[in-house]
């Protein structure tokens, strides 16, 4: 365990990196420490699902030197900080303030313990397992869970998942008429896991992001249920106070007050 009263920044990053290492994440992404030095002492950690101008704010305020989020701010290479965008004026403040941020976002979704299994377990699911799966040195890791719940009618489920993630909406297709025992799912923008699913006997799949064309899909004989990318992510902040409290429970954590989905809904 790390010496927690005297944690760094590279401590966080790997205590989470134990759970998540960065080799899960996919080519495209861009986890770990983004911004800030590796070897500052930590005092405290404002985790976030979004990394926002406000959430930066915030930790200025409790005198935190370290932001954790699920999504990484720079996806994209920078060539500049000179304000022209909120990512650049976002890196900028949070250089000028000696804040450090640290994103763990495909290498956590793909952990055996990341967002999609924290999904299941807040539906109370069993029998889980990885929806698509890839073999890492007898570790299976990858994209999505499915697992058994008890038998309840869909539409019933489906009010289930609403309160369990506290969604505005859910946007859902196919027949609901029936029973739904077997459910899959992947935390943010799972639409390229419905063939897989449907394949491996689910009656339902939760995800966020659907576009109109994969709704229609649901002719194949699965429920299709978006509750939305936010919705569906936002408590990966809840296994990084959990890996944080573990490895290093001297560390002040906190979740960011200041975080809302930037998605409204008119009801």
């Amino acid at each position: 365990m790390t010496d927690c009263v005297r944690s760094r920044v590279d401590d966080i990053a790997h205590a989470i990196e134990q759970v998540a290492p960065l080799r899960w994440q996919e080519s495209y992404d861009n986890a770990g420490i983004q911004v800030g030095d590796p070897q500052a002492q930590v005092t405290g950690v404002l985790l976030c699902t979004d990394v926002t101008m406000d959430v930066i704010d915030e930790a200025i305020a409790r005198g935190y030197n370290m932001v954790v989020s699920h999504h990484p701010l720079i996806f994209h290479g920078l060539k500049k900080l000179a304000g022209r965008d909120r990512v650049e004026r976002m890196v900028a403040r949070a250089i000028k303030n000696d804040i450090a941020l640290y994103c763990a976002h495909t290498n956590m979704d793909n952990a055996p313990a990341g967002v999609s299994h924290h999904m299941a377990a807040k539906l109370h699911m069993t029998d889980v397992e990885v929806l698509e799966a890839h073999d890492d040195g007898g570790t299976l890791v990858g994209s999505g869970v499915i697992g058994s719940i008890e038998p309840m009618p869909v539409m019933e489920f489906l009010r289930c998942v609403k309160a369990a993630f506290e969604v505005g909406a859910v946007r859902y297709s196919g027949d609901t008429a029936g029973m739904v025992t077997r459910v899959a799912l992947c935390g943010g923008a799972g639409a390229f896991l419905i063939d897989r699913a449907r394949v491996a006997g689910a009656q339902v799949f939760v995800t966020g992001d659907v576009k109109y064309h994969d709704f229609q899909r649901a002719d194949e004989g699965i429920v299709i249920a978006d509750i939305g990318h936010y919705e569906s992510e936002h408590f990966t902040v809840e296994l990084f106070a959990h890996i944080i409290a573990r490895q290093c429970p001297g560390v002040e954590v906190a979740m960011a007050r200041q975080e809302r989905n930037p998605v409204k809904y008119l009801i």
